[in-house]
């Protein structure tokens, strides 16, 4: 994914600033700390009781560093900052990862600097730096993480592409993890109706993955964002997608499970954004998919169980209904006019509920022989209202109302 193709706002500017004045610049001293060996949470918690923010340390003498309990490697490469060193390890792993990032358009926003969330950077282990390719701003927007299964059924994908246009319109951003899935459809509901989405990978930024999705992280970066921690180059991994999450619910105020079965890694996401403060949704499903065990149980332990926009609204409090007034004129949550059907349709219609019903339930609710139904079920297909699916038909997630002339 080259520069050219995927333009970012870059945090450092300057096409002809040098490697030295890069590392003076607040994005090259956060890269900095961030590379820094042994530099763990229990140690930066316990410097922040001594200075304000880390990079004050980046001055003080190699004594003092020491006394701070940072290791001899850490303050060698201090030392070396000081004095201009770019030959010191750390000093030119930090340089390359800045060639690199100049050369893709990828930005370096450390945790100091504006635009970074506020938010993100009072949870715990939050990133000293993140990686961006493209809009910067959107971070400061009010966020609604959205996750769930990768082996997500068709009602969830439509749940989650419906729920992200919506709670776009309303004002919220929605951010997810790019995934295959609920995460995909998350962000294609919104960028489809025309909104921008935020997009978290465990990965660098030059090997997004999955590569499936390859196209939609181009449409994301040309109206949206995707950041990472992990600097360019560093392919995806499997223990790299949890420290991904706590990111995704860092950013946004609460975090909504469309589907997870009861080892999804969406209630990982769930779990820690719970520790973190945030609100958890959770749509519930068929008693008899697995995919919806994980939203079950998490409906037990406390989450809100959500069946519209509305009910996140809200739980997310008055003021951001206030802020985010609808920008159409009021209508029925994900409902629209049936009308435009036959009779006989909108009878098949009403019939189907969200589980799977036969061909002979459906005939014997309706009193249509079974030719009629197949073509009425034919018919709502095409529309969109309903899919085949093991044990019959069903509804997909667009429940439409039937309105009288």
């Amino acid at each position: 994914m080259a520069g050219p193709e995927c333009p970012a706002i870059v945090v450092f500017k300057e096409e002809k600033m040098s490697d030295q004045e890069f590392l003076q610049t607040p994005a090259g001293q956060w890269l900095l700390l961030s590379l820094l060996p042994r530099f763990g949470i229990p140690l930066r918690e316990r410097i922040l009781g001594s200075v304000d923010t880390l990079t004050d340390i980046l001055p003080l003498n190699a004594a003092t560093l020491r006394a701070m309990g940072l290791g001899g490697d850490a303050v060698e490469a201090i030392v070396a900052w000081q004095a201009g060193d770019l030959s010191q390890g750390v000093i030119a792993r930090a340089l390359d990862i800045y060639r690199q990032c100049r050369e893709r358009g990828i930005g370096v926003l450390g945790q100091g600097q504006a635009p970074y969330p506020e938010c993100l950077r009072h949870i715990h282990n939050a990133p000293l730096v993140l990686y961006t390719l493209g809009n910067v701003e959107l971070l400061q927007r009010d966020q609604l993480g959205v996750v769930g299964s990768r082996n997500a059924t068709r009602a969830g994908l439509d749940h989650a592409r419906q729920f992200s246009a919506e709670l776009s319109r309303r004002g919220l951003l929605i951010t997810s993890g790019l995934a295959l899935g609920i995460d995909g459809a998350a962000h294609a509901g919104a960028l489809d109706s025309g909104y921008p989405t935020l997009a978290v990978v465990g990965c660098g930024l030059d090997r997004l993955y999955p590569a499936q999705h390859r196209k939609l992280a181009h449409r994301i970066i040309g109206n949206g964002l995707i950041v990472s921690e992990y600097p360019p180059g560093t392919q995806a991994r499997a223990a790299y997608f949890p420290q991904r999450n706590r990111i995704i619910s860092g950013l946004a105020r609460g975090v909504l499970v469309v589907e997870a079965s009861l080892r999804s890694g969406s209630l990982i996401t769930a779990r820690t954004a719970l520790e973190q403060g945030r609100e958890v949704f959770a749509i519930p499903g068929s008693v008899h998919s697995p995919v919806a065990r994980g939203c079950h149980q998490l409906i037990r332990q406390g989450a809100r169980l959500v069946e519209t926009a509305d009910d996140v609204m809200e739980e997310l409090g008055t003021w951001w209904s206030m802020q985010a007034q609808p920008a159409e004129p009021e209508a029925t949550e994900n409902s629209s006019d049936l009308s435009f059907l036959d009779s006989r349709e909108i009878a098949v219609f009403e019939a189907l509920g969200y589980d799977p019903q036969s061909t002979d339930a459906l005939s014997l609710a309706t009193g249509l022989p079974a030719d009629q139904l197949l073509q009425s079920l034919l018919i709502l297909e095409l529309e969109g209202l309903a899919h085949a699916c093991p044990g019959g038909y069903q509804r997909t997630g667009r429940d439409l109302v039937h309105c009288s002339a």
